[in-house]
């Protein structure tokens, strides 16, 4: 039987692999590593980085304590042999893997956003459970404007035209794109992303591509991958690909939707009866969605941008009513059979770092079963009527994290205040910046 180190090793040779890109997701979810020359790569030994990669903000810089192990320390890369893929728009031969960080005396990098969705994933192994994730994605094609005090336009499409309106469902929009899009689910198809369907949403421009089903660990592995094969096949085709949560104005925001149902030890579904109706342990998830995910609300809305997002009447929740096939509430329970039934957390921007956003869904779904709380009745109207539930700002979010210990004692003490801090200190960099508005309507009438 070969290691995991002598399956890569096969795997890089079979492949002809000249260089490997090897790489950890950050706090923000972008791949941070190294590229390293196939002769030079033992998978054996792994790499080292600094931890401190780990506390990075979006912008590239610190929060103001260090929280770090110890003074600028380096952790160890270990390659997931289950995460080794191809890069399919390299021009020699070369691999991507990604790694596990891990500290010198082996046990895990209690701040990397891999473990700690590792972590909440272990609490439901140990009752004998396994989660079933599948991930929704939306983002907007726009064209390409290096300038960005000049707001987003749609790109123009195989009829040299911009779209007029918005285009929801429409088939001959997707088709405006129809090369890029062949591009993409090449090279999906190339790293084994399972794509599943592709629609037209509601903005201008605006699409959603779906994941099949399956484990957590390889979904968020999966959003990984798929956000940066976007985001390269756009730029291939001379526009640009956008995660932001909210990056035009006047159109709808962009959401990761996660569906989620729990496995038992025998591959049931937990939240069915034998007899099909919904178990107790459904209802109990729905409690727990509903007490914890506000506070758990910066791993779901991270940027001050995302926020612009969480509007009335945008197919974007404001409160976290829960119904079946409602997508006006903040969690949804499609029309399925017994054994597919799930509840679909709305509340995610696609802007999350997808293995913190899976991982705070589930740990609240966790919680809520273990505490065995009850939920609200269903609602068949429009949530839109009932009052927001949210934190409206990122500033008030994370007062609301740090202050729940439930989540503290899942996540780790040490991580939650790491993230805040970095949540902290982007929130600061943005309230320095004067924006267009200001210079419009303040510069000279105040």
């Amino acid at each position: 039987m070969t290691t995991p180190a002598e399956h890569i090793n096969q795997w890089l040779d079979a492949h002809r692999i000249t260089e490997v890109e090897c790489f950890v997701p950050d706090m923000a979810g972008i791949a941070r590593g190294k590229i390293v020359p196939r002769h030079k790569y033992d998978p054996e030994q792994g790499l080292r980085l600094p931890e401190a990669v780990l506390t990075l903000t979006v912008t590239g810089d610190y929060p103001e304590h260090d929280y770090t192990s110890i003074a600028d320390p380096d952790m160890r890369l270990i390659p997931d042999a289950g995460s080794l893929r191809l890069v399919p728009w390299a021009k020699e031969p070369t691999a991507q893997i990604i790694h596990d960080c891990m500290t010198f005396d082996g046990t895990p990098a209690d701040l990397a956003p891999r473990n700690a969705l590792k972590h909440i994933l272990e609490l439901y192994r140990n009752d004998g459970l396994v989660p079933v994730i599948a991930p929704e994605m939306e983002f907007y094609l726009v064209e390409v404007e290096p300038d960005e005090d000049i707001p987003l336009r749609p790109p123009v499409g195989r009829t040299r035209r911009t779209e007029a309106g918005r285009q929801s469902y429409s088939i001959d929009a997707v088709s405006e794109y129809d090369e890029l899009f062949e591009l993409i689910y090449n090279w999906c198809e190339t790293q084994s992303l399972a794509l599943d369907t592709l629609i037209h949403e509601m903005g201008t421009a605006q699409m959603e591509i779906n994941l099949d089903h399956g484990n957590a660990l390889d979904l968020a592995d999966q959003v990984c991958c798929f956000k940066r094969t976007v985001r390269e096949a756009a730029i291939r085709h001379n526009m640009y690909a956008t995660f932001m949560a909210k990056p035009m104005q006047g159109q709808p925001g962009s959401a990761m939707h996660i569906h989620q149902s729990v496995l038992d030890a025998s591959g049931h579904n937990l939240f069915s009866r034998p007899d099909g109706r919904p178990a107790p342990q459904f209802a109990h998830f729905i409690g727990g969605l509903q007490t914890y995910l506000p506070a758990a609300m910066p791993f779901f809305a991270p940027y001050v941008n995302s926020y612009r997002r969480l509007s009335a009447y945008t197919s974007a929740p404001i409160n976290l009513s829960w119904g079946y096939d409602n997508r006006t509430c903040g969690l949804r329970v499609p029309h399925s059979t017994p054994q597919a039934r799930r509840v679909e957390n709305r509340l995610a921007g696609v802007d999350v770092n997808p293995y913190l956003a899976i991982a705070a869904s589930l740990a609240c779904g966790y919680l809520g079963m273990q505490q065995k709380l009850e939920p609200s009745a269903p609602l068949a109207g429009s949530a839109y009527e009932h009052p927001h539930q949210l934190p409206r700002h990122l500033d008030d979010a994370v007062d609301r994290l740090l202050a729940c210990q439930p989540l503290a004692d899942v996540f780790g003490e040490h991580f939650l205040q790491a993230y805040g801090a970095i949540k902290r200190a982007e929130h600061r960099e943005y309230l320095e910046v004067i924006s267009p508005w200001e210079r419009r309507h303040l510069l000279l009438h105040v």
